[in-house]
């Protein structure tokens, strides 16, 4: 089968390996239909983390289940599918709680190999999300609205469900990324009045505004700042989705929100510190992390999608066969592509 390998730091390649087996009882193999380039897969194409050569990469895709371990009965061979990257087994404290995200029963490395035409899944049992019906059932954009549902679209709702954001609430979303732009949707799915997004990319700022994003600021740090507290009347936001991971993001996160707001933060982080103080000068609560994908998309976010609620498909500004990987990998790493999708099959 074709899949798409990792060369060296700017470099991504199809190769020809063997397709993957069942190796569990509690595993699935999924046919791929479509997958796409996460802003974290940029961290290795850039050289910025290590990752092992001629490893298989990716970690978000829809596709139809090909075949089943044996105490697999939620799904069955034939059944459409999200393909969430966090692999939760619905049955451990951090499944039980709502944070598949933490999965204490994950597989090491798991969550790999999503860019390539089968892909073997573990704890599928839970953790695979079925879509009503067959691909054939729904548009191209649908589709594509379902593909955003294994990772980018639940992690943008993370950074809104753990900043606590509800109806009449002033929310501030920073990075103008797939997941910021997610989290202005999830802000606005959760009832959000008002909706501040951190962009300065044109492009960015008309889908944050699509999106249902009532301001756009384009500036940084203390300038960013003093936007935010003017257009609150000085009072600050209520909640703040981070969605970026920079020190600076994080600063301004705190700097921007009201007494007693909470930080959503989202962002991978870049530094392993972070200055505590202004979080308890201003009684701000900071929570997020990894996404609880299964669970959002079962309560929330498969529903909004299949009733037409919201569009998060959108992010997808350009498409590439699986053949041309690099060139999604080049126009996302060159900011052509707010998120590049892959057709691997029709």
């Amino acid at each position: 089968m074709k899949a798409t390998v990792f060369i060296e730091p700017g470099k991504v390649e199809v190769q020809n390996v063997e397709k993957p087996k069942i190796e569990k009882p509690t595993d699935a193999i999924i046919h791929v239909l479509r997958a796409c380039v996460c802003g974290s897969d940029l961290w290795w194409f850039r050289g910025i983390s290590d990752r092992a050569k001629n490893s298989l990469v990716g970690h978000e895709a829809i596709g139809i289940v090909d075949e089943v371990g044996s105490e697999v009965t939620d799904v069955k061979k034939g059944d459409f599918v999200i393909a969430p990257f966090t692999h939760g087994c619905g049955h451990c404290a951090a499944c039980l709680a709502g944070f598949d995200g933490d999965c204490m029963n994950k597989e090491e490395g798991g969550n790999i190999g999503y860019q390539g035409e089968y892909l073997r899944f573990t704890n599928a049992n839970w953790a695979l999300v079925k879509i009503p019906g067959s691909p054939k059932d729904y548009s191209d954009e649908t589709i594509n609205s379902l593909l955003t549902l294994s990772d980018v679209m639940a992690t943008g709702y993370h950074a809104a469900a753990t900043a606590e954001v509800k109806d009449g609430d002033t929310v501030v979303v920073m990075g103008d990324g797939a997941v910021g732009l997610c989290g202005v949707i999830a802000a606005k799915l959760r009832g959000a009045k008002r909706i501040i997004a951190m962009s300065r990319h044109e492009d960015r700022q008309k889908l944050a505004l699509e999106f249902g994003a009532t301001d756009i600021i384009a500036e940084r740090g203390d300038e960013a700042v003093e936007k935010v507290m003017s257009l609150t009347n000085g009072n600050g936001a209520d909640a703040v989705l981070e969605c970026v991971g920079t020190e600076q993001s994080v600063d301004t996160a705190v700097k921007v929100g009201r007494p007693g707001a909470v930080v959503g933060r989202v962002g991978i982080p870049q530094k392993p510190e972070m200055n505590t103080n202004n979080l308890f000068f201003k009684n701000i609560g900071l929570r997020g992390g990894i996404a609880s994908v299964t669970t959002y998309d079962r309560e929330v976010l498969l529903d909004a999608v299949l009733k037409g609620k919201i569009n998060p498909g959108k992010v997808f500004t350009k498409r590439f066969d699986l053949d041309d990987i690099q060139k999604g990998y080049e126009a996302m790493d060159k900011r052509e592509a707010i998120k590049s999708l892959i057709i691997v099959s029709e």
